[in-house]
């Protein structure tokens, strides 16, 4: 495993780490064996970073964290997110009252005395504008209840907006082959602004594993299912925003990166890790043998130019247009 410094904090990360909203709920049937399986197996392969939400399961996932990091407090690293348990537009939602009592139930159910990195869990821009909640999270850092805060985002503007807050050490956004807006700009200034990069949904939500077909299903309690048009959240939270159909066509275009690279996944991961200003990507899971073929990333050679230049021709020319919601 290799290791990267999250922006201008002290942290030190696996670059591949992993998200935790599939083992939470959300994703379809889980089971608890295999997600633990999965985590101490993730660690025992040298993974030192986990993010979560207190919404995940509605807290559910957290309470695994607890049980796979046991004895690890001080070796495992975890990010956790809130605010998405109450109402994200009410300002209310942002009090210091209320992110006070969203901390100590992630830190009760997390067994743990201090949070290393602390979310909000995609605010409106209208709410980080406001400013209020810093002020909380400055609060509660000084008090030791969290090491670090950051903010997860749905959109560039919202990131650039958000990496200009003195105390962000850190931003969590969607990137994949199929949503490269972020490279244009943000990651860049966020690098210059000491901001570290997460990426989370990697691989749109399976469509670059490219084992989906058009006659693909999923479960009911599956976000894939429920979010395919945006119906319940951001759009771009499903299939990086492409409609379904339309992202298992331009997946089958993109099976020549697996060449040489195991598989789509893993290549997939690869071009993320490609780019400098990232600090790492969190893959999501169900059990141990999806983390170990996440895990294989990091043996990945890197793209040439050439095969560089291919993607980006392939996302402006075929993808760009079809991807739906603000980003």
């Amino acid at each position: 495993m290799r290791y990267r410094q999250l922006g201008d904090t002290e942290l030190q990360v696996s670059e591949v780490s992993f998200g935790t909203w599939g083992i939470g709920g959300g994703w379809g049937h889980s089971n608890d064996d295999e997600a633990l399986k999965g985590l101490h197996h993730a660690m025992d392969a040298g993974v030192n970073f986990f993010d979560t939400a207190d919404v995940y399961g509605s807290g559910h996932a957290e309470e695994l964290l607890a049980k796979a990091t046991k004895g690890k407090e001080d070796k495992i690293y975890v990010a956790t997110k809130f605010c998405r348990a109450g109402d994200i537009h009410d300002l209310s939602t942002y009090s210091e009252e209320s992110v006070r009592h969203y901390c100590e139930s992630s830190l009760k159910r997390l067994k743990r005395e201090r949070i290393d990195l602390y979310q909000i869990h995609c605010p409106p821009l209208s709410i980080l504008k406001d400013g209020q909640v810093f002020e909380v999270l400055e609060k509660l850092k000084t008090e030791g209840k969290i090491r670090h805060y950051g903010v997860s985002v749905e959109t560039v503007e919202e990131g650039l907006f958000s990496i200009g807050i003195p105390g962000v050490m850190a931003l969590q956004v969607i990137y994949n082959l199929f949503r490269q807006k972020p490279a244009e700009s943000l990651f860049t200034q966020a690098k210059a602004a000491g901001v570290g990069i997460l990426v989370r949904l990697p691989l749109a939500s399976g469509l670059l594993t490219g084992k989906f077909t058009e006659t693909s299903t999923f479960a009911e309690d599956d976000h894939r299912n429920f979010n395919a048009d945006g119906a319940q959240f951001n759009v771009g939270e499903t299939f990086a925003g492409l409609p379904f159909n339309k992202g298992v066509e331009l997946s089958r275009e993109l099976t020549w990166i697996a060449e040489g690279r195991g598989n789509m996944a893993r290549a997939s991961m690869r071009w993320i890790l490609d780019n400098p200003n990232i600090t790492c990507v969190i893959p999501g899971f169900k059990n141990e043998r999806q983390v170990e073929d996440n895990l294989g990333t990091v043996h990945v050679p890197p793209f040439t130019p050439e095969e560089l230049e291919r993607i980006q021709s392939f996302y402006q020319d075929k993808v760009k247009d079809h991807i739906r919601g603000p980003y």
